[in-house]
């Protein structure tokens, strides 16, 4: 087992390298600079090449490029995530921030993802070919074809402008906390929730439908178990370790989802900050945050294989046996 962690930690670290060198690569093809936007947003006109050699020397991009990404990556292996080029304040304080909101709006829907694709997926596999079965696959169908920002406009034409029942957007007074206004989460979660819910739904009903196909299914009906009992013993634990990573990825998936989301309905979460900083050519704001959220989503690549291993003794007879 360590030696898996260690060779999943060591793929981890260089996929984070490659995250940082493509996103600062990026950054150094762009036409401009975050001199040349900083300059032009004081009204004064084109700024000339004097201005322009002062501003980036006072920003710290007068350097080779070589340099600045090796500077930037021995800080944040120290934890320094330097300063922002837009504000000048530190970029970890800008990014607690936004954060917080963020991961509200995530948690919160991660916490409704889980069960429901897996309770939609055992109710459908479960009865295979039944009108249960095939309202929930068609829905699902339907849902994962919509784009985000579609069932978002349908749901505040719907919920907000037609009905009343929820404001349309989600704006948020200056240091308070999304829990003091939950009227605002529901449409972002509802949202989140159609476009991320389809895949482990129609993932965990085929791997439920395969399961109660079996020969092993089959011999334990014949021993006169069934109903509730069946599904909660016998079907669950072996469709839901098969489904573990599907709905790993869409956990995931909410890293582009809440940002979608977030500028959907206004919603004051980490996303309009990293807008803003792409526009300045913020080029440490951004690169702190796109490591940071790559890190976050092997993170949870990592908890899914080890739930997996925890779940399946033959999981684990292949990876730790390999490993050995």
């Amino acid at each position: 087992m360590i030696r898996y962690l260690l060779r999943r930690v060591g793929g981890a670290i260089a996929v984070l390298f490659a995250v940082a060198l493509v996103v600062f690569g990026l950054f150094e093809l762009l036409d401009s600079d975050a001199a040349a936007v900083a300059l032009s947003r004081h009204g004064g006109g084109q700024p000339t090449a004097e201005q322009l050699a002062a501003k980036r020397a006072e920003l710290g991009l007068d350097r080779p490029a070589p340099v600045r990404f090796a500077e930037w990556t021995g800080d944040f292996v120290r934890g320094d995530l330097g300063d922002s080029l837009l504000s000048g304040r530190p970029v970890r304080e800008v990014l607690l921030g936004r954060l917080g909101n963020s991961v509200v709006l995530a948690a919160i829907t991660a916490a409704l993802l889980i069960p429901l694709a897996l309770a939609l997926g055992l109710l459908a596999g479960s009865r295979a070919g039944s009108r249960t079965d095939r309202a929930v696959s068609s829905l699902a169908l339907v849902a994962e074809s919509l784009p985000s920002f579609v069932s978002g406009v349908i749901l505040v034409a719907t919920v907000s402008l037609t009905l009343h029942l929820l404001p349309a957007v989600s704006l948020l007074p200056t240091g308070t906390s999304p829990w003091e206004r939950p009227e605002i989460l529901v449409l972002p979660v509802l949202c989140l929730l159609i476009g991320l819910a389809p895949h482990p739904v129609r993932v965990v009903r085929a791997q439920t439908a395969d399961v109660m196909a079996s020969p092993y299914i089959t011999a334990v009906r014949s021993n006169g178990v069934g109903g509730w009992r069946l599904l909660a013993r016998h079907v669950a634990p072996n469709a839901v370790s098969a489904s573990i990573h599907p709905v790993a990825g869409s956990i995931v998936g909410l890293i582009g989802g809440v940002a979608v989301v977030e500028t959907l309905f206004a919603y004051p979460g980490l996303s309009q900050e990293l807008l803003r900083a792409i526009a300045a050519r913020d080029f440490p704001f951004v690169q702190s945050a796109a490591v940071l959220m790559a890190a976050l989503g092997l993170a949870v690549y990592l908890l899914a294989d080890l739930a997996t291993l925890a779940v399946s003794p033959r999981a684990r007879r292949e990876v730790l046996g390999g490993a050995a």
